[in-house]
């Protein structure tokens, strides 16, 4: 029998995400359950700290304020308009509300059960990535002329105390003894550790290290339904790989892996890495907890984003984050380590929407960000360095093919231009048939910068050794990465010139202490922080990494970090390398964002008496790294 009102709200819902991811006899199904609620202006939908409600809600006509308290005021921090979702909390939290909602003028809103609308998220993927989205996203006020488009964190003043504007960039706290398991444990027991200590995942290890894990939707979608029993060993039904980040990672960034992977648990590792030691678990009940707001906004609008000045409106918004972040001291690592994400968020909706031009690819394809994009260390609206890989064809489709990514990545190249990037000056982009070919002819091309490397070539190859893989087929990026360190293993040659180009840029001071500054007209007596600080130490990270074997770390931070544990005996000197990059990284964000500029060149005479001192002591680092390259690759040979 028709249900009237039930069809005009589901005529209704599937215009507006997540209700278009639904068939419409689901959108009817659920309607029949939908409670319509009349609001008066100004009347409250719920407010700070009321218990969570069975329902979220849809507005159907008018508009709904959220509020927060702010030095005992109320402040507006968004306005959710007609198709708008509000009100998830008790989806994801049991804690109560944290915003107040009330009504901006008179209003219809559309609450549906929470219990009604569960089994349709958990059977539809896009559905609860749209959910955990909304609910984790940072958002806007657009009523606010002085702050239109600005984060919340620039809206709201909180005071210090509170420094709640800036706590999603503060370090998560999650648990930090998890349960774990062997893979040849049975899953009975460890369904039964699991309800015995009222806990959703366990991770299984080997020798301390995460390989994989168990969870609730594990049980349910795979012992439940009868696709194993439950006395087989975890090893059958664990979700692998398991995502793992570092023990000091934000909330921002635990938010950000949760949204890039689609997963609600991350497994935090000493070092970040599967193959590291397990030090805890994050849930995404630590991340709800920990806030309600977050940059995660910024990757909701890529995803909908249709034209290049979409993704303009996004960036400038990351370099208000990175501004208001800097101005607040938040630490640089948690910066680049959410810049980065955003930034590669951008590259992947540009690929896609050069795609939706140029058509379907003829073959896989993978694209790489090299330089500070490939190493996650771009701030600053700097050129832009990539390549990409195609695989193998038969030579008669070679040409085609080729020509078909060239046409590929000039569009993607545009729309990083039109977005405000630059193109590489020495054309070290994938628009370029010198960076853009197949799988074969990219590992002819390494093999030739490792075993015949010449003194030319080497500093222009070595921005190819650091990359990030960020779209297509991970198998090509695997088969290269493989192939890079399968030939540079104890190649002492290469080594040795990867070190010396490592070592031709010293320590900038003088012999009494002074800063080396430029003497071209167009710099004059500013310092090259680029080229004779920062590169120094990324060009050692680098030489150090590659010798060592070390895979899946191209940030220069994170690559110290790395060697410390690597080596114990020059820890020490690794984690100096590390903090002076950090400090230079900082130096040259603020420049560039002081002066709108790349931040290359810094006015000495503009720093304050303790700004010099603190730049000074990172360069003694560099001496004593430089020491220990040309001690470890016995450069005196290569002179």
């Amino acid at each position: 029998m028709r249900n009237p009102i039930a069809e005009r709200i589901a005529d209704f819902l599937k215009h507006y995400p997540p209700f278009t991811s639904l068939q419409y006899q689901e959108l009817v199904t659920i309607s029949e359950q939908v409670k319509v609620i009349y609001l008066e202006r100004n009347q409250i939908l719920f407010k700070i700290g009321d218990p969570t409600h069975d329902s979220f809600y849809v507005v159907a006509s008018g508009a709904i304020g959220l509020s927060v308290i702010s030095d005992a005021e109320e402040t507006l921090i968004d306005k959710c308009d007609e198709g708008d979702i509000l009100g998830l909390r008790p989806f994801f939290a049991k804690n109560n509300y944290l915003m107040t909602a009330k009504s901006r003028e008179d209003s219809i809103i559309y609450a549906i059960p929470i219990e009604v609308f569960k089994p349709y998220v958990t059977g539809n993927s896009n559905v609860l990535s749209f959910l955990l989205e909304s609910f984790a996203s940072n958002t806007r006020n657009p009523y606010d002329k002085d702050h239109r488009g600005k984060l919340i964190s620039e809206n709201v003043l909180f005071n210090e105390q509170t420094a709640t504007d800036i706590q999603y960039f503060q370090p998560i706290k999650y648990t930090k003894k998890p349960i774990t398991a062997s893979p040849n444990d049975v899953v009975k027991y460890i369904a039964q550790t699991m309800a015995n200590r009222q806990i959703g995942s366990v991770i299984i290890q080997e020798n301390q290290m995460p390989i994989g894990i168990v969870t609730d939707y594990d049980l349910t979608s795979k012992i439940a339904t009868g696709l194993h029993p439950i006395d087989v060993t975890v090893d059958k039904i664990m979700t692998v790989p398991v995502v793992t980040v570092p023990e000091d990672i934000s909330i921002a960034e635990a938010q950000m892996m949760m949204l890039k992977h689609n997963v609600p648990y991350l497994c935090v590792t000493r070092d970040g890495t599967e193959k590291s030691t397990i030090s805890g678990i994050i849930s995404e009940h630590h991340v709800v907890a920990a806030q309600a707001n977050n940059p995660g906004v910024l990757l909701k609008q890529i995803k909908r984003a249709e034209k290049s000045k979409d993704l303009k409106v996004v960036r400038d918004k990351l370099t208000d984050l990175i501004q208001n972040s800097i101005d607040k001291n938040i630490p640089i690592s948690h910066i680049t380590n959410v810049a980065s994400e955003i930034t590669i968020a951008i590259t992947k909706r540009a690929i896609t929407m050069a795609i939706e031009k140029e058509g379907p690819p003829p073959v896989r394809f993978a694209w790489f960000n090299l330089g500070s994009q490939g190493r996650k260390e771009q701030l600053l609206l700097t050129d832009v360095n990539n390549s990409l890989i195609f695989e193998d064809v038969p030579a008669d489709q070679y040409d085609k093919v080729q020509k078909y990514f060239l046409r590929l990545a000039e569009r993607v190249l545009d729309t990083f231009e039109k977005t405000g990037y630059e193109k590489s000056e020495q054309g070290l982009n994938a628009n370029n048939e010198l960076w853009c070919k197949s799988l074969t002819d990219w590992i002819k091309q390494y093999n030739t910068w490792i075993n015949t490397p010449g003194e030319k070539g080497i500093h222009r190859s070595s921005i190819f050794f650091d990359y990030n893989f960020i779209y297509g087929d991970p198998f090509l990026e695997k088969a290269l990465t493989e192939e890079i360190f399968s030939k540079a293993a104890n190649n002492q040659l290469f080594y040795a010139f990867l070190a010396t180009d490592a070592i031709k840029k010293p320590a900038p001071l003088g012999f009494f202490r002074q800063f080396l500054v430029e003497q071209d007209e167009e710099h004059k007596d500013t310092f090259d922080i680029k080229n004779r600080a920062i590169s120094p130490l990324v060009d050692a990270a680098r030489v150090f990494a590659i010798s060592k074997g070390i895979t899946g770390i191209t940030n220069t931070y994170q690559r110290f970090k790395k060697l410390a544990d690597l080596e114990p005996q020059n820890a020490d000197l690794y984690l100096e390398c590390a903090e002076a990059f950090h400090t230079l990284h900082w130096f040259r964000t603020e420049d560039g964002l002081k002066n709108d500029s790349n931040g290359s060149y810094v006015n000495i005479e503009e720093l304050t008496k303790v700004d010099k001192v603190k730049l000074k002591n990172c360069f003694q680092p560099i001496n004593e790294i430089q020491d220990l390259i040309k001690n470890r690759f016995q450069l005196t040979y290569f002179t």
